[in-house]
């Protein structure tokens, strides 16, 4: 029978070899690869590491030599998450009799044994109950003073652990590579924009955030963002104690470009993806969201359209809506792709001052691709829809109606608002109507009215439908 190497990697500062790298995706999970560095010796080894996250799927452990040269084998794998702690320590002395340390500000702390009844503690559980404790034959619920506890046994953990049994079959040293898939990071994309209130040409500033609320802090890790929808199986919720309870913001890393002209964040098509790598090592603490800037344009060309969107069979729709449009070109100071995120528009006033003028969010933009999002409703536009005229004849499945949509301009300034015309059903077409199509799809169509200052004017239209 082969002898038992032990081999005990407690302190996880010291079981890296290399900085840990960290891809994290758009659905609140993230891929952790660190290093270990392994002593194995001929026969079969135990190897504990503890720096993995709380929020870790140990299903998705990979434990391997990256370089392919040396030969072990993984008999056996196992995950704990019960670090222990007082709730936790209690419910293991239930029946049994403790010291507790009542504390005084006016006279000396005593010793009181108190017999643990109920702990409290219930395993999986955020909400625990109140502790039983029997002291001097009597019941109270609530400690009588500070537990005091036994040494620790072997078998207690003080944080997530993940342990192998290794077979090999000669001594050897090996740097291997621990990765896995783990919830608890979040990253996201945001815009800024400004613009002056007279003009149409944007600056824009792009950051990404980064949550860490995995439990562990990673210090000068690499780390990727990885943009797009990748499918993951479900797989069963595990509650942890490592949520999200506070944040601490970290400093920016800088403009888009550092001082040598070098991006701070690079961008690339990774398989059906997009996969953003910082450029330099960053420590991404506990509870920390950590903010870098990886894009930054000046004078892109914008364009402001006017909306009034509405069905066919509603009679008054929302109020003219007001969009901010832009191609994502090269020749457009872009050219970028564009991660999903919050996008804020921000105005010059003639004292240069911004004022805040919108904000929704953008969709994963491709290069080239249009760049759209309303930012608000206009004050000084105003449509009206009614209808006119209905009819309905069931027999043969039909319906038609004449719509009136009246639009005024109460701008100091000329505006085109393009009136939106959407229906539900397939087969229509219009009959009549007071002014050509701009566009006309499968089902919607749009008519564009020029408005000068003051100006007023009414459109017209009859839809024939059948279903």
């Amino acid at each position: 029978m082969k002898t038992l190497a032990l081999l005990q990697l407690v302190a996880a500062a010291s079981t890296f070899a290399a900085d840990p790298s960290i891809t994290i995706y758009n659905g609140d999970y993230a891929v952790v690869r660190e290093t270990i560095a392994l002593d194995l010796k001929a026969g079969v080894n135990q190897v504990t590491f503890t720096g993995a996250t709380a929020d870790l799927d140990p299903d998705s452990v990979i434990l391997r030599d990256t370089a392919g040269k040396v030969d072990f084998k993984i008999l056996e794998q196992s995950y704990r998450n019960d670090p222990v702690r007082e709730e936790l320590l209690l419910s293991m002395f239930e029946g049994q009799t403790l010291e507790f340390e009542e504390q005084s500000e006016h006279k000396p702390n005593r010793i009181i044994l108190g017999k643990v009844i109920r702990s409290g503690y219930v395993l999986g559980h955020q909400d625990q109950i109140d502790p039983i404790i029997e002291v001097d034959g009597k019941l109270q619920f609530r400690l009588p003073g500070r537990p005091r506890f036994p040494a620790l046994k072997d078998s207690n953990i003080l944080k997530p652990t993940l342990t192998w049994k290794l077979a090999t079959p000669l001594a050897t040293k090996v740097d291997a590579e621990v990765a896995y898939l783990s919830g608890g990071f979040t990253w996201q994309a945001s815009y800024n924009i400004v613009a002056s209130e007279k003009s149409d040409a944007v600056d824009l500033v792009g950051w990404v955030a980064m949550d860490n609320y995995s439990g562990v802090t990673f210090t000068d890790a690499k780390i990727k963002l990885m943009a797009g929808n990748v499918y993951r199986t479900p797989r069963q919720t595990r509650i942890t104690s490592s949520r999200r309870s506070s944040w601490s913001h970290g400093a920016g890393a800088g403009p888009g470009r550092d001082e040598y002209g070098t991006p701070v964040v690079r961008e690339k098509t990774f398989d059906e993806f997009h996969l953003y790598t910082l450029a330099l090592p960053t420590t991404l603490r506990d509870k920390e969201t950590k903010q870098v800037e990886f894009v930054r344009a000046s004078g892109i060309q914008s364009t402001r359209r006017y909306v009034f969107d509405s069905r066919v069979n509603v009679v008054q729709p929302d109020k003219v809506q007001v969009w901010r449009e832009f191609r994502n070109t090269e020749a457009n100071k872009l050219g970028f792709a564009l991660p999903a995120g919050a996008m804020r528009f921000y105005a010059q006033d003639d004292d240069r001052q911004m004022e805040f003028v919108g904000e929704n969010k953008i969709e994963h933009t491709a290069k080239d691709e249009l760049v759209r999002v309303r930012t608000g409703n206009s004050f000084d536009l105003i449509g009206e829809r009614r209808f006119i005229e209905t009819f309905r004849d069931a027999e043969k499945r039909q319906a038609k109606m004449t719509v009136e949509v009246k639009l005024r301009n109460r701008k100091t300034e000329a505006a085109t608002i393009s009136v939106l015309e959407r229906t539900e059903q397939v087969n229509w077409k219009l009959i009549a109507q007071s002014q050509p199509c701009e566009n006309t799809y499968a089902d919607r169509f749009e008519f564009k009215v020029p408005l000068a200052a003051g100006e007023e004017k009414t459109v017209t239209y009859t839809i024939q439908l059948s279903w």
